[in-house]
């Protein structure tokens, strides 16, 4: 009898998904523990804001594109905090063409960064307070009959479960972008020191042969 021919085996997607799990999340050296709940605590402060929209997503008369809108844009907004901690905020990743394995500008990442955690906070952590307080929209009108907030019983109850851990996004935000910073500061810094060595070590071997001399 002959042997029945080998099949090779492909790789599970399930180590594919923890590869690319790991890549995503996987903090670089020098962030602590706290920075990285931070950045979990930014997707985990949006997620049910997501979740509560997410009906909506389904009601006729809307497209694939506005269903994309609902459903994933707050999330994945909310997934680029972990580029503040992750390798891939400091080095561009190897399926970005041209720019590959090239090092993240320092305030190419900061500045949006910093640009979005103050928007974010202004909208939800000090505009979203004073209209709730106010009975208003953001725009200053009149609350719709028929809005989440004030329509009494478990509506309103889930409604600001889901959205008020909103108010963390934009304070969360800005500490992160602070200490990614900080560390990228650090570590040019670090850089630039060995340059500096080799001429001080000169200059003190010159030194030392005068001396002799």
């Amino acid at each position: 009898m002959q042997p029945l021919p080998r099949i090779s085996q492909r790789p599970a997607c399930p180590g594919r998904f923890r590869r690319a799990w790991r890549a995503a999340h996987e903090p670089v050296a020098g962030v602590s523990r706290r920075l990285r709940l931070a950045a979990y605590a930014v997707v985990l402060a949006v997620l049910p804001s997501s979740l509560w929209r997410l009906p909506s997503a389904f009601d006729h008369g809307i497209g694939i594109g506005e269903r994309l809108y609902v459903v994933f844009l707050s999330e994945a907004v909310a997934f680029t905090a972990f580029g503040l901690i992750a390798r891939w905020g400091e080095v561009f990743p190897r399926w970005l063409p041209f720019v590959r394995g090239r090092r993240v500008p320092t305030m190419a990442a900061v500045v949006p960064a910093a640009i979005g955690a103050a928007l974010l906070t202004f909208l939800w952590t000090g505009l979203a307070l004073v209209t709730q307080i106010m009975g208003t929209t953001i725009r200053g009108d009149a609350l719709p009959v028929d809005f989440p907030g004030s329509a009494g019983g478990w509506e309103e109850v889930w409604f600001h479960i889901c959205y008020t851990p909103l108010i963390l996004w934009g304070p969360l935000l800005a500490v992160l972008t602070v200490a990614y910073w900080k560390r990228r500061r650090a570590a040019e810094h670090r850089a630039m020191e060995p340059e500096a060595q080799p001429v001080s070590a000169m200059a003190k071997s010159r030194d030392g042969v005068r001396r002799h001399v």
